[in-house]
């Protein structure tokens, strides 16, 4: 049984494609144990709390230093006993301490085809308005590992989904969440709970 925890920033709404996804069996061998959010408004956390899932929140605007929450929140984690650690929407940056000892572990969800508008300052909104911006007719959404680098690691799956006329990024964010983010991020999570999923020469191999 695949240990996974969730962490997410705001309203959670793949952490409840997930959580859908384990209920009715699209993701198998799989429990969610926790999830964290860095913000105590999170709407994610009563979601969490509406399936009896333990919910916390750990911010670092808590703590002295961010050495200090990078140190609390690697415990928390710890505690929970994960072997997958899922970021669904969470806009705090990983610790290295974290990503060395969860290497190959932690995976996220961007709203974008990687390596398209991607990196730094790539997030929410400002991903869908700069597609638009540059005119691209197709978009999507990409689940990788998480590396030291800023959407660099390992691609798991990919999923296009068409720019229509009209589209504004409200609109297009909402359409790639629906035919996208919500299909490939249990996808990828029963993936690795069966053991499909694994890393060759730095690119991910799906086993069939």
């Amino acid at each position: 049984m695949l240990r996974v925890a969730v962490l997410v920033s705001g309203g959670g709404t793949n952490l409840q494609a997930i959580i859908d996804a384990v209920e009715n069996g699209t993701i198998t061998n799989t429990q969610i144990v926790g999830v964290i959010s860095n913000n105590k408004n999170a709407f994610a956390l009563e979601r969490a709390g509406r399936h009896g899932i333990p919910a916390q929140c750990i911010s670092p605007k808590d703590f002295e230093t961010r050495d200090e929450f990078n140190r609390v929140f690697l415990d928390k984690v710890n505690e929970l006993n994960v072997d997958l650690i899922v970021l669904a929407g969470f806009l705090v940056v990983i610790p290295e301490m974290m990503i060395r000892e969860y290497r190959n572990r932690i995976i996220n969800i961007h709203p974008s085809l990687i390596p398209s508008f991607c990196g730094t300052g790539f997030y929410g909104l400002k991903v869908h308005e700069a597609a638009l911006e540059r005119g691209v007719k197709v978009v999507g959404a990409t689940v990788h590992f998480v590396d030291e680098g800023t959407d660099t690691g390992p691609i798991i799956l990919q999923k296009a989904v068409s720019v229509e006329e009209g589209d504004t990024p409200e609109i297009l964010q909402r359409r790639v969440m629906e035919q996208a983010e919500w299909k490939i991020l249990p996808q990828a999570i029963d993936l690795i709970a069966n053991g499909k999923v694994q890393i060759v020469d730095g690119k991910v191999s799906i086993a069939q």
